[in-house]
């Protein structure tokens, strides 16, 4: 029986891609019910494709990817997801990065990547995370099943973000070191200012509303609100 279990289980794993969103995205609505290599590979779809290729030739089935498998034209689903992306990255069997502006000779810490609101989830959330150059190219070709398991790059991570390589290696959501996480995101930017607040939910392991049209501020508010109660600390004001 648990043989079979742990069949069912391979069956079913996922792969997550983590990027920088661009110009021609594709939506759940542009994809649904067609085959994506039969799509023009410009743009967003030439990533789409990429990525699942990866993808499929290290022997998974199945792939999301934030750009279509989310109906952002429901707001419930977009409150959903938005509360379960942390789980949905941690639960995942690999992440892959994929950092469009870095070439093959480059360094992952020049990338863009770093510097947005959503990524910084999308680094600690995953277990097992594999990062790829602009050319599709495992980055410095080092071939370890896991990225954070490697020296080299947890270094270059941590001079990148200023985060000790003992979360990046294993991260833990909640209120702990409340302070500290939310030094991490400050240098962040997300394309809508709000997100700044929610990107943050899954991190510190909150479920609060997310009212799109709401200021920054406000929604930091709330989450800075909901810190101080869970941990009665209030030095996380003063971040």
């Amino acid at each position: 029986m648990e043989l079979i279990r742990t069949e069912v289980l391979k069956h079913f794993q996922y792969v997550t891609l983590s990027h920088r969103w661009g110009a021609g995205e594709p939506s759940l609505r542009d994809i649904e019910g067609r085959k994506i290599y039969s799509m023009s590979a410009m743009g967003g779809l030439g990533k789409l494709q990429g990525f699942c290729a990866i993808a499929c030739g290290r022997g998974y089935s199945w792939a999301w990817s934030d750009t279509c498998c989310i109906d952002k034209h429901s707001s419930a689903e977009v409150q959903e997801t938005i509360g379960s992306m942390f789980a949905w990255y941690r639960q995942s069997a690999l992440t892959i990065v994929y950092l469009s502006d870095v070439p093959d000779t480059g360094s992952v810490g020049s990338s863009e990547w770093f510097r947005r609101g959503w990524t910084l989830q999308e680094l600690l959330a995953p277990r097992t995370v594999l990062f790829y150059t602009q050319n599709w190219s495992l980055y410095k070709n080092l071939t370890p099943a896991n990225h954070k398991k490697d020296a080299t790059v947890l270094a270059e991570l941590a001079r990148a973000t200023g985060i000790e390589r003992r979360f990046l290696h294993k991260f833990s959501p909640g209120i702990e070191n409340a302070r500290s996480r939310l030094q991490w995101a400050s240098s962040r930017l997300t394309t809508r200012p709000e997100d700044i607040a929610y990107s943050l939910f899954g991190i510190f392991n909150v479920h609060l509303p997310v009212l799109y049209g709401e200021s920054a501020e406000n929604a930091l508010g709330r989450l800075l609100t909901e810190i101080v109660s869970q941990s009665g600390d209030i030095s996380v004001l003063d971040w």
